[in-house]
């Protein structure tokens, strides 16, 4: 097969670049990870390979070794080898769960990120706004889904209400996850060339979705729980498929915790922080303080007191997060002062 060839064939599992790797190497993309290794698919074949040594060193930066979404080169060998991980155009990360600070990729040269949400039990605009302030650094697009129509048929006023509620030009659709006819306007996400990641709560449909999509029951679906629309977690690790469209979707397991790294802007909330700088004082705490734009908002109605709470608790993350991501930076580098991570913001001063 010519180079030309080759190329045309990883542009449609959502490759970029421009020439092939030299010295025998072989470009591929990761589209599953286990405890016995990685999957890899190069566009046409689907084989199996091993990370080099260097990915396995202790102490090594998780970020540093290969993930689901991410483009390798591969050296021959029984079995092969992972070498090199190329440059990620986009990252959708969060910080992982415990108390020792570590990010955790969840899908890296992604086009989208689809966040479903049920309009059952499962429906939660705060935990929405929490997916999207950590797609906003991702360099990929949010776009909400909101999933089980077919038992929600009056959900306008739950839609109206979350339009409301996110940025204006933020894509919300409302589907049926069973029904092809209903999620063919994802179509619209998922042509040759892009990759979108499935992202939501266990329960949420993705299985069902990501079935419906590939035209085949290849996903195992559950029943939820009836009193809080929950599901047991039947996807239990992150995988790339090809689908009929031609794109790539990355089904994901359920996120029970979804942790700020402390990068974030939370630029989801930026006329909140627009009614900050309208206050009197500029360190006003938002309390009783007189001249309170938000507390005038609050009052007003403009400002809706659980989109505030929202804010304030991302907020408060954001910065314990920045904090702990600075302290551990500053013991890598030995003390010395640092700069602080891109969308960590200090408190600002009134002119």
């Amino acid at each position: 097969m010519s180079d030309a060839e080759t190329i045309e064939r990883l542009r449609r599992i959502g490759w970029r670049g421009a020439a092939l790797p030299g010295g025998g190497l072989r470009l591929a993309r990761v589209v599953a990870q286990h405890r016995s290794g990685y999957e890899l698919y190069d566009g046409e074949n689907l084989f199996g390979a091993q990370p080099d040594g260097r990915f396995l060193k202790r102490g090594l930066d998780p970020a540093e070794r290969p993930v689901v979404g991410d483009f390798v080169e591969v050296a021959a060998g029984r079995p092969p080898h992972i070498v090199n991980v190329l440059a990620r155009r986009t990252v959708l990360s969060r910080a992982a769960a415990g108390e020792r600070y570590e990010r955790q990729l969840i899908a890296t040269n992604i086009d989208y990120v689809l966040v479903l949400t049920g309009l059952d039990g499962d429906f939660n605009p705060a935990r929405i706004e929490r997916y999207l302030s950590l797609t906003e650094g991702s360099g990929a697009q949010p776009v909400v889904l909101l999933s089980k129509l077919d038992v929600h048929e009056d959900a306008t006023a739950r839609i109206d209400a979350l339009r409301a509620r996110l940025p204006a030009g933020t894509p919300i659709h409302a589907l049926n996850g069973k029904d092809p006819a209903s999620v063919a306007l994802l179509a619209a996400y998922l042509q040759p060339g892009d990759s979108a990641v499935l992202v939501g709560s266990s329960g949420a449909g993705k299985s069902t979705l990501t079935n419906t999509l590939l035209g085949t029951a290849r996903m195992a679906t559950a029943e939820v729980r009836s009193h809080d629309s929950r599901g047991r977690h039947t996807t239990t690790h992150r995988a790339l498929l090809q689908l009929p469209s031609g794109g790539c979707l990355i089904d994901t397991p359920g996120m029970r915790e979804l942790k700020l790294t402390g990068e974030e802007n939370l630029d989801l909330f930026a006329d909140i922080e627009a009614l900050a700088e309208q206050c009197r004082f500029a360190d006003c705490g938002h309390g009783s303080e007189p001249g309170c734009a938000v507390q005038a908002a609050l009052g007003s109605g403009e400002l809706a007191p659980g989109r505030w709470r929202s804010f304030l608790k991302l907020h408060d993350e954001r910065e314990e997060q920045a904090a702990t991501l600075e302290a551990r930076l500053r013991r890598q580098r030995g003390g010395r002062p640092i700069e602080r991570p891109h969308g960590h913001r200090g408190q600002r001063e009134r002119d």
